[in-house]
């Protein structure tokens, strides 16, 4: 095969915002040049590895996912995976602290200790214990 996933790309209505809190929550930087972006409808981060990316794309609206009902389905949410509930518990007071929103806890389920939140923007995005 020659493709390989480049970045995962979110509209956003605020993209320093939406970039700044990724950053933040999974230790990421901002793809050079991406810092004082020459355009700032557009920003990207990286993990510090090169692994992998993040794109934020600026549109003019956008309507909040109404996950798991309503009028706005998600259309695509990211999955954040630690090792133990007491990483869960320290991930959770970090996304609340840097501005997500609490959608549904699941932390004490036995099978897969889960919590599922919106960024700022409105994203559902999940952090779960998992192997």
């Amino acid at each position: 095969m020659n493709i390989s996933v480049h970045q995962v790309v979110l509209d956003c209505t605020d993209t320093r915002e939406s970039a700044e809190f990724y950053r933040q929550l999974l230790g990421f930087e901002y793809v050079p040049g991406y810092a004082e972006p020459i355009n700032p409808d557009w920003l990207a981060i990286t993990a510090p590895d090169g692994s992998w990316r993040i794109a934020f794309q600026q549109v003019g609206a956008l309507p909040a996912a109404t996950w798991p009902d309503g009028e706005h389905p998600q259309m695509l949410h990211l999955d954040f995976r630690v090792d133990t509930v007491a990483q869960l518990d320290e991930e959770h007071s970090r996304a609340m602290g840097l501005g997500a929103t609490l959608l549904r806890d699941l932390h004490d389920d036995p099978v897969e200790p889960i919590r599922i939140y919106a960024d700022p923007a409105g994203h559902p995005f999940c952090i779960f214990v998992g192997g």
